[in-house]
This record gives C-alpha cells, sequence and structure tokens, in this order.
C-alpha cells in the first residue's frame, strides 16, 4: 500500500467501500424481499377471505351466496365448513392435508405433502348456537424463485456498480490531484532554476486545490519580490558606496602621509566624516525603500490632524542655503487616515528637493487642502525646473536632474521613496515642470478610506 500513489489509494479504498456497501444491500435486500413477499400474501390471504364473509347468508338452513362470492379468487381457496368441521362447500387444494384444525382469526403455515400453505380460518355466526367456519387457503409463494431473480438482478448490476464507482474515483482523483501536479512541477522549477517568475496559474475557484495553487502563487510572487528587492538593494548598494568608499580609502591614506600637518590631517578627517555621513544616509534611504517594497514591518494607519503635522513640519525646518523661503498655505482642521512617520518622511523629501533645486533667493510655497473626499498636498519652487523629456525619469533610483547638485547631499532616491509613500497611502503623485520654471509636486490621496492592506514603515 505504501509504494501506492494517492490517487490510486483513494481509488483502492472507494471501490473496496462501494463493494462492501453492495454486499450489505443485497444481504438487506434479501432479508427485506423474504418479510415483503410473506406479508403480501398474508394480506392476500385476508383480504379475499374477509371479501367473501358478506357473501354467505343462510336461509331456510340452506347456504346462500351471492353473485360476488367465489371459492377461488387470487389464488385463494375458499372453503366453508359446519360448526362440527364437516365440509359444507368448496373444494380444498389436492396437496392440502384433510382434517387440518380450525383456528379462529390466525394466519398460520399449513405443510402439504408436496407444498406449504397459509390459512386463515374465520367463524361466521348466523345466530346464537348457531354458524360456519369460513376458511381461506393461500399456496405459499416460492421465496427461493423470489430470491434467485433478486440475486440474479444483483449480481449483474452490483459488480457494475462496483465498476462505475472505481472508475469515478479514479476519474475524480485524478481530475482532483491533477493541479496538484502542477503545483509540484512549479515548485521543482523554482527550486532547481531558481526561476521564482513560475506561476501555477490555476483557474481561480473556491476549492481548497484552487486557493492553493493562488496561495502558492502568491506566495511565490512575493519571494520573487523579495528576491528582486535583495538584488536591487544589492547593486545599488555596491555601486552608490564604491565612489565614498574609494574616497575614504584615499583620504585615509592621505591623512596617514601627512599625519605631522594638522591642518591636512584635519581636512582629510572631514572628508572621511563627510563621504561617512553620505554613505549612512545612503544606506537607511535603501533600507527604508527595500522595507517598503517587501512589507516587513505594518504601517501605524491612524485618523489624525494632517494640518498639524504639515504646520510642524513646515516650522520646524533649519536655514536654507541660498536665502530661500518657504511660505506655507495650510487648510485648518484637515483630517484624514494616514501614516504619520511616512507623510512626514514624503513632505520632507520633497521639501529637502525643492531646496536642493531652488534658485538664489527663491521660494517653496507648501499648501495643503482638501477636494471633497480627496487631500491635496503640494510644494511647489521657483528653482531650475524639470525639462518635459526628464520627467519620468526623475522618478527613478539615483537619478538626478542636474547631477553637479549631487554633492549637496542629494542621493536620487527621494522622489522614488515619495512614490512608494503615496501609493502606499492608495494615492497618487504628479509633476508640474518646465526648464528654468520651478517644478510643483502633488500628491492626491483619499481622506477616509484606509489601504485594504496595511503597508510598511520603518
Amino acid at each position: 500500500m505504501k509504494h501506492l500513489s494517492v490517487k490510486q489509494k483513494l481509488t483502492l479504498w472507494i471501490t473496496l467501500l462501494m463493494l462492501l456497501l453492495s454486499t450489505l444491500v443485497l444481504g438487506f435486500m434479501v432479508a427485506v424481499s423474504s418479510s415483503v413477499v410473506t406479508e403480501n400474501a398474508y394480506d392476500q390471504l385476508t383480504s379475499a377471505v374477509q371479501n367473501n364473509l358478506s357473501g354467505i347468508s343462510r336461509e331456510n338452513g340452506s347456504l346462500k351466496f351471492s353473485e360476488g362470492f367465489s371459492f377461488t379468487n387470487n389464488g385463494v381457496y375458499t372453503v366453508i365448513y359446519s360448526d362440527s368441521g364437516a365440509l359444507l362447500a368448496g373444494q380444498l387444494p389436492l396437496a392440502f392435508p384433510e382434517g387440518t384444525a380450525l383456528e379462529n382469526g390466525a394466519i398460520r403455515p399449513v405443510q402439504g405433502v408436496d407444498d406449504s400453505y397459509y390459512a386463515l380460518d374465520l367463524w361466521l355466526p348466523f345466530g346464537w348456537q348457531d354458524g360456519v367456519w369460513v376458511r381461506g387457503i393461500l399456496p405459499a409463494p416460492d421465496i427461493a424463485d423470489v430470491l434467485d431473480d433478486l440475486v440474479g438482478i444483483a449480481l449483474l448490476l452490483l459488480p457494475l456498480m462496483v465498476v462505475v464507482s472505481g472508475l469515478g474515483a479514479y476519474l475524480l482523483a485524478r481530475s482532483t490531484f491533477r493541479p496538484i501536479g502542477r503545483i509540484i512541477q512549479a515548485a521543482e522549477a523554482i527550486g532547481e532554476g531558481r526561476d521564482l517568475s513560475r506561476r501555477i496559474g490555476l483557474p481561480p475557484g473556491r476549492d481548497e486545490i484552487s486557493r492553493l495553487g493562488q496561495a502558492f502563487d502568491n506566495m511565490f510572487a512575493r519571494l520573487e519580490a523579495s528576491f528582486e528587492s535583495e538584488k536591487q538593494f544589492t547593486s545599488d548598494a555596491s555601486h552608490e558606496l564604491r565612489t565614498p568608499t574609494a574616497v575614504i580609502l584615499a583620504q585615509c591614506d592621505y591623512a596617514r602621509k601627512h599625519a605631522e600637518d594638522p591642518a591636512q590631517y584635519a581636512q582629510a578627517i572631514e572628508v572621511i566624516e563627510r563621504q561617512a555621513g553620505k554613505m549612512s544616509v545612503l544606506i537607511s534611504q535603501l533600507l527604508q525603500m527595500t522595507r517598503l517594497e517587501q512589507g516587513t514591518q505594518r504601517a501605524c494607519f491612524e485618523q489624525a490632524d494632517l494640518s498639524s503635522l504639515v504646520e510642524v513640519v513646515c516650522t520646524e525646518q533649519p536655514e536654507f542655503p541660498k536665502d530661500i523661503t518657504l511660505q506655507a498655505d495650510i487648510q485648518p482642521e484637515v483630517e484624514a487616515c494616514f501614516d504619520v512617520t511616512l507623510i512626514s518622511r514624503l513632505l520632507q523629501n520633497l521639501i529637502d528637493n525643492a531646496a536642493r533645486y531652488g534658485k538664489q533667493g527663491g521660494h517653496i510655497w507648501v499648501t495643503l487642502r482638501r477636494e471633497r473626499k480627496d487631500i491635496l498636498l503640494a510644494v511647489r519652487d521657483d528653482g531650475i525646473g524639470i525639462a518635459q523629456e526628464q520627467q519620468e525619469k526623475i522618478w527613478q533610483r539615483f537619478y538626478q536632474v542636474d547631477a553637479s547638485r549631487g554633492s549637496e547631499g542629494g542621493t536620487g532616491l527621494g522622489l522614488t521613496m515619495v512614490r512608494q509613500i503615496a501609493a502606499l497611502h492608495s494615492g497618487t503623485v504628479t509633476v508640474e515642470s518646465a526648464s528654468g520654471q520651478g517644478s510643483c509636486f502633488t500628491l492626491r490621496f483619499p481622506a477616509e478610506s484606509r489601504p485594504e492592506a496595511d503597508g510598511t514603515s520603518s
């Protein structure tokens, strides 16, 4: 048994169970048939005798029989005896034993010479002490013949039922377990070739197998996303950390050679510190983006006052370089369901981006308002702007409109993170800009509806 497949075991089990059930049903039918045949014979005999009772009368000392009376009716013989047991009318079956005692109201079997009979005696009174015995005699039905016919039919139908049930069980098991075979093939293919793009692709359904296949596909999708995030993180980190690492190593060598000169030594330490800080910011942002993509931590969505949050973020901004001025136009008491930490980071990234690409003596305008069921948060500047052909590229990792500004602290990850946070809040972020005319980034997300599945947060 242990070498059989699940389909074979299931088919064998159902076939054996059906065979056992068929045997029990056959035994039950034999027992019930015997009882039914005997019961029908009793009913037939009783009905015939009782119907004939109403057709017997006595006039002037002689028996009279009505037109509906019959001495043989539906296989039942009717004979009339006197109160002393003398035969008055009717004819006994040839094999019925004469002299059989009379017993009022009881059906009993009587064994003849060659055959068996059922007999029913009823006393029909004509007065206080006068009357006749009416006896009904029915040849006992041959139950063996009935059982032979029943067994013959059963032997023809039951094996057919067993075969059909076994075949049906096999076909059902095969169709049921075929998706499991696809699951196994997909899992083996992924295990052997690490092809996480493979999917089982079962049609949607509510049965357990379909749900299992969908669960595996979702698991494969999450695994693929995790591996892709890991690959992206490794690629980004190795590429972007190469330059600051090389600078740090070069400055260490420079400091070692000029250790006797305090000024040059201090300068080297300052460069190392600056590059290490840049590496720290870069690694922190990469980790944050990876967590957002993989969903490793739950976001804390809550109903809060967005107006107060935006006002606090704008108020706590440090002094901007190039004498840039920040102005806020905040609609009061704007309530929304959002993650406070993530929205704070989104707004800070947009303000930092506006300051980094602003002009000398420029301005940054932060606007918050509610339009019907949506929240609009906009950050506008009058800086260098973004050319039309570059506006789709700014959402890519490490892309910078003006690469020469990279030394000012930008990593090229801020806008990528902004778009991720917007998507997490079921919202969108758009940009309106032109070269030399500044840029306006607008976040729009629903105020009341919470995302169906919680996202992530640091």
